[in-house]
């Protein structure tokens, strides 16, 4: 079914609810509490929109996640049917301590078009920005797909930065970056943000690379659909479980995931809106009278791109008893 309607703007006001109400939580060192709330709120406002939903990226499984579970139906039953990724808050770390880069994040698709891995936690990934789409392998070595991104960005590899998760895991990536000269943008958590980083106006970083969450990566590939960008990612088990697990649902380890596996289609609806304030959201702000809130919207069939800067009046929508973040 072609979806005539911009969901992009219904996303946003869940995402802004998640975002007003978790953002109390800052710093209060519980990611629960945080993660309970902004879970609360997008639950509520997807409810309210008109559309027969199924979260296929979500919290968890039903009996580990009493909100927004995977095949848990959302919205209000009303046409279109569509796919639903969640992230309330992506990086509920950054969010309890206080931190950057905390987002709420939602994405919608066509019923069946997003890829979920049954019991795979991690992925190897890779994704650039549109102007190096077509440049990236991520069965290649780090140095070839450093060398290949600065000669399509017409950088040198001095002036290329790479952007990793700060793990053990990637001590081997990092050093083979730092000996190859390129620079390294470290990240603590918030693989999502990072993934769109390449792909922002002035972009704080060229390549994400390394070993991060499987959801995120759907997530991401729908945010690549809206912005050109491109992703590739494998399957990484972490233990003998996990690789069994695949196998027994008929996933190959060795297989490269592109943008369009892991999303398919053409009309992608992706909100975000800033938590804690990063590289590329503005975070919550609170005043007297009420708060503030960046968000980003796109749609993948117009290729449009919104950044929007709202202003929530505690006055007006204390008139609106029905809304979560309305609190005060």
């Amino acid at each position: 079914m072609k979806l005539e309607r911009n969901l992009g703007f219904d996303l946003q006001r869940a995402t802004e609810a998640a975002a007003l109400r978790s953002a109390r939580w800052m710093g209060r060192g519980d990611k629960n509490e945080a993660d309970g709330a902004a879970v609360d709120a997008m639950r509520f406002a997807l409810n309210a929109t008109d559309m027969d939903g199924i979260v296929v990226i979500g919290e968890g499984e039903k009996d580990e996640a009493p909100m927004l579970y995977i095949g848990e139906q959302i919205g209000n039953g009303n046409e279109p049917r569509v796919d639903i990724a969640v992230d309330p808050v992506e990086g509920t770390t950054l969010l309890a301590q206080g931190m950057p880069g905390a987002i709420a994040v939602v994405a919608a698709a066509e019923r069946g078009s997003l890829f979920n891995p049954p019991g795979i936690v991690y992925m190897d990934k890779i994704a650039v920005g549109e102007s190096a789409k077509g440049s990236i392998d991520i069965n290649a070595s780090v140095e070839d797909n450093i060398r290949s991104v600065a000669k399509a960005l017409k950088k040198r590899v001095e002036d290329v930065t790479v952007i990793v998760l700060d793990r053990p895991r990637h001590h081997d990536v990092i050093a083979r970056i730092r000996e190859m000269g390129a620079r390294i943008k470290l990240i603590l958590h918030g693989d999502v943000a990072a993934s769109l980083m390449p792909s922002m106006l002035e972009a704080p970083a060229d390549i994400l690379m390394g070993i991060g969450g499987a959801p995120e990566s759907v997530i991401s590939a729908c945010a690549m659909k809206c912005t050109g960008g491109e992703i590739q990612c494998k399957l990484w088990p972490r233990n003998d479980r996990e690789r069994d697990l695949a196998r027994q649902n008929g996933l190959n380890l060795d297989k490269v995931y592109t943008t369009n596996d892991l999303v398919q289609g053409d009309n992608i609806f992706w909100a975000a809106t800033g938590i804690t304030t990063g590289d590329f959201l503005k975070g919550v702000q609170f005043f007297g009278w009420g708060a503030t809130t960046h968000s980003l919207v796109m749609r993948s069939a117009s290729g449009t791109v919104r950044y929007i800067e709202s202003r929530h009046r505690w006055d007006k929508l204390m008139r609106i008893s029905d809304l979560p973040f309305a609190e005060h």
